[in-house]
């Protein structure tokens, strides 16, 4: 098996803290629904709750512009 480089890979932005990670082998059957780059970013993550009430206090600050 040739071994490649790191840069060759393809590579994602982690949903959690927005760093650049690159393919794992053991992500190699489910990398499309891959979203995070480590347990500690998947965990932290926000709630579903939260996120819509970002999006819609995000909604509201455009339109009082």
């Amino acid at each position: 098996m040739k071994m490649r480089k790191k840069s060759d890979l393809p590579s994602k932005l982690c949903e959690g803290c927005g760093l650049s990670f690159a393919w794992r082998k053991k992500w190699e059957k489910d990398w499309a629904s891959v979203k995070y780059c480590s347990e500690r970013c998947r965990r932290a993550r926000p709630s579903v709750s939260v996120k819509k009430s970002m999006d819609v206090l995000a909604i509201a600050s455009v339109k009082h512009i």
